[in-house]
């Protein structure tokens, strides 16, 4: 019989990786002798959300503030290492502060509008400030960033009211636009919806899921089931040090460090 020679098969090919928003590398910090972040590397793949996770005083927050360097605002901070956006070095003597954190817009954990500002006005500040003074286009950046956020028929009636006077997860909705507004390139949430009730939580995650298809968005949390329902990657962080960060589906159903399993399955933090 005439053997048939079959053509070599190739193998499998890998998934092409994700393009990255940031790149950091041995990211450490400082507060005066504290450190609070000790040689972090990792990669934020763009228009996902990756929840930075860990116990309170682990340096999560201070790790999201490093990437737009709202950390620098307390005394006695000092960096060492890279964090590159969209591979510029966002540390380099040449960059602006302001203009970095104008790119990393930022939503905190307690929603915190101007008190002395209207609806309207809460969400154009930041442009305002940035100098734009065209009504028409201000006016329309408003209605863009509140339909964003999920809030201007909400509030389309109401936008000389204060700010305050929306309910607390309409406040945090508001937050969002204002940082919206200013079109940054990246969204870093801290907790932003610790402070909510059930309802209101599910209305800005349901948001985060829908935002990431125009933005990074980089959260932190400490509800588990929450990082495990609106993120793609997870990053666990102890006493400073990133123990380990990957997908989210095998962070939380196949970790690879017995540390990460114990702070997932509840036996500490």
């Amino acid at each position: 019989m005439e053997r048939v020679e079959r053509p070599a098969q190739s193998p499998p090919s890998a998934e092409p990786a994700p393009p990255l928003t940031f790149q950091v590398k041995n990211l450490s910090i400082w507060y005066g002798e504290k450190r609070a972040i000790d040689n972090a590397t990792l990669n934020i793949a763009s228009n996902a959300v990756t929840a930075i996770i860990g116990p309170s005083g682990c340096g999560k927050s201070t790790f999201i503030r490093s990437l737009n360097r709202m950390h620098e605002l307390v005394p006695k901070t000092r960096v060492e290492g890279t964090v590159l956006l969209h591979g510029e070095d966002l540390y380099s003597s040449a960059v602006d502060p302001a203009i970095v954190r104008r790119r990393v817009g930022m939503v905190f954990q307690k929603s915190n509008p101007f008190p002395t500002m209207s609806i309207g006005e809460n969400v154009v500040v930041g442009l305002r400030l940035n100098g734009v003074r065209n009504q028409k286009f201000l006016n329309e950046r408003l209605e863009k960033s509140l339909r964003m956020a999920a809030l201007w028929d909400e509030v389309k009636d109401d936008l000389e009211k204060s700010g305050t006077s929306l309910s607390g997860g309409q406040q945090q909705r508001l937050c969002i636009a204002r940082a919206l507004a200013v079109e940054p390139e990246v969204l870093l949430m801290d907790e932003p919806c610790s402070a909510l009730d059930p309802i209101a939580t599910a209305k800005i995650e349901e948001l985060i899921y829908e935002l990431k298809t125009h933005y990074t968005i980089v959260t932190v949390t400490h509800n588990m089931q929450q990082a495990g329902r609106i993120s793609d990657y997870t990053a666990f962080f102890y006493l400073g040090r990133l123990i380990e960060f990957g997908p989210t589906t095998k962070i939380f159903t196949n970790p690879s460090e017995r540390q990460t399993e114990d702070y997932i399955t509840g036996r500490f933090g």
